[in-house]
């Protein structure tokens, strides 16, 4: 397989928020200021990667072989728990602001559903190691780049004239749909 059209097709055309609606919650809950949005992605970014690294590892070396393959879900939730766990604590001793910025949001990477998405998804598509780790990665940097681009909008539109009952979250559901609408023009390229 290609590596370039693999990532832009987890990049793009999987986009985890506008394809396949993962990790809504975050997106937006965190999307308000561009800076908050992208120590979020950051954060995200590196959980993916690595819970696939390791989800892959727990489930090659220990679930298949012992046959315990119903066990997937909790075992990905345990990695992921972890990680996220040395994520905070790492955020909350080296940066202290985005520790703060990014509040209830970081430990709920944890309960992320794109984050176990990945891990479930590199299951079922058999990828191997180092292509369970890319979409991981790469999937990442589509969560990453579609709640920047959110963010950026929604800080636009805090200085804009939209009608009463439109603003806040109504108008962010609203730009959120028109976005996804746009990344399905993707679906055709790879």
């Amino acid at each position: 397989m290609n590596i370039f059209l693999f990532m832009i097709s987890c990049i793009l055309t999987n986009n985890f928020i506008f394809s396949k609606f993962l990790g809504c919650c975050p997106f937006l809950g965190v999307s308000s200021k561009v800076s908050t949005a992208a120590s979020m992605g950051l954060a995200v970014t590196f959980v993916m990667t690595i819970a696939s690294f390791f989800a892959y590892m727990v489930d090659q070396w220990l679930l298949v072989p012992f046959g315990l393959d119903y066990m997937r879900t909790i075992a990905f939730i345990l990695v992921i728990a972890a990680l996220v766990q040395f994520v905070e604590m790492f955020l909350k001793k080296s940066s202290p602001g985005i520790y703060s910025a990014l509040g209830i949001y970081l430990p709920l990477i944890t309960t992320n559903c794109a984050v176990l998405g990945v891990a479930t998804l590199n299951v079922t598509a058999e990828y191997n190691m180092l292509y369970s780790v890319m979409n991981g990665f790469f999937s990442a940097l589509g969560f990453m780049l579609a709640i920047v681009l959110m963010a950026g909008v929604r800080e636009r539109l805090e200085s804009s004239k939209i009608p009463q009952c439109m603003k806040g979250f109504p108008i962010s559901l609203v730009t959120a749909g028109l976005m996804a609408m746009a990344f399905m023009g993707f679906s055709g390229m790879v």
